[in-house]
């Protein structure tokens, strides 16, 4: 039966993190986005986030938090959250959840512990800014 089950590979799709000025902290501030950079709408999007990992040898995690958009057009973006900066030391874990002409796609993208940094920012596709890329 499991032979029977088709799981799409999901391709131009991922999520980035970017860090952008915030005038309510009044400092540079890192936010997830979900980049959309294929021809494909996608509809019906959840996305579940939550970070974990461990700090002075304890293990830490956050709650999860649930983000849903009804549509992501073609070749576009989405901002899903602010990434504190406290979790920026643990796993950023990103489930994400669509659905491409009626087929269920889903994938899960993780930043590693300390990945987001200034020292390894790329160019984010549409985005046209520096970011971390996770495919």
């Amino acid at each position: 039966m499991k032979k029977d089950i088709i799981i799409p590979e999901v391709e131009n799709v991922f999520v980035a993190a970017v860090q952008e000025w915030s005038d309510d902290f009044m400092e540079k501030v890192w936010y997830a986005y979900l980049v959309n950079d294929s021809d494909f709408l996608i509809e019906s999007v959840m996305v579940v986030s939550k970070a974990f990992g461990t700090i002075d040898g304890e293990m830490k995690k956050t709650s999860l938090l649930r983000h849903a958009f009804v549509e992501v057009p073609p070749v576009s973006v989405v901002k899903i959250e602010m990434l504190e900066k406290s979790v920026l030391v643990l796993n950023n874990e990103f489930m994400v959840t669509f659905f491409i002409e009626d087929k269920l796609h889903d994938k899960k993208f993780v930043f590693k512990a300390d990945s987001i940094n200034v020292a390894s920012v790329e160019e984010v596709p549409i985005l046209f800014v520096d970011g971390i890329i996770i495919r």
